[in-house]
């Protein structure tokens, strides 16, 4: 199975921002993670990271186009306002399932509202990075 992992903006500062919300390991230490969990699992597992909104959508367009077979996707801030990704979401047939490493429900009212994921099969938050893994296995029994 060929899956694609999409982080928006600010993920690549894992162990650096809010250390108390995202924990203290680094970016480098999840790309590693779920580099060994497609070892384990045998799929190709592409991260792809960008801090800006058209980036991500030409990558879920991309992703219509090459195979790719699921998509999950840590939006960061974008999760609960860009109707532009929700859309390209909803426009290509693979697995979608949206990530947040926090417990989104018990943060700011503002990000108690996700507007991109009615358009994923899945919502996973609060599993600290360890929600990645699950949203691979989610992908991967689909």
């Amino acid at each position: 199975m060929k899956l694609l992992v999409i982080n928006g903006p600010n993920l690549n500062f894992l162990g650096i921002r809010e250390k108390n919300v995202y924990g203290t390991q680094n970016y480098d230490y999840l790309l590693d993670m779920i580099a060994k969990k497609g070892e384990e699992s045998g799929c190709a597992i592409e991260v792809f990271q960008s801090n800006h909104e058209g980036a991500i959508i030409d990558r879920i367009q991309d992703a219509y186009f090459d195979g790719t077979e699921g998509v999950i996707i840590n939006p960061g801030a974008y999760t609960h306002y860009s109707y532009a990704i929700r859309d390209a979401l909803a426009s290509i047939e693979a697995v979608k399932v949206e990530i947040h490493i926090s417990d989104i429900t018990k943060r700011e009212e503002f990000r108690k509202v996700s507007v991109t994921a009615p358009a994923c099969d899945k919502q996973i938050y609060g599993h600290g990075l360890e929600g990645y893994l699950e949203a691979i296995d989610f992908c991967l029994k689909k």
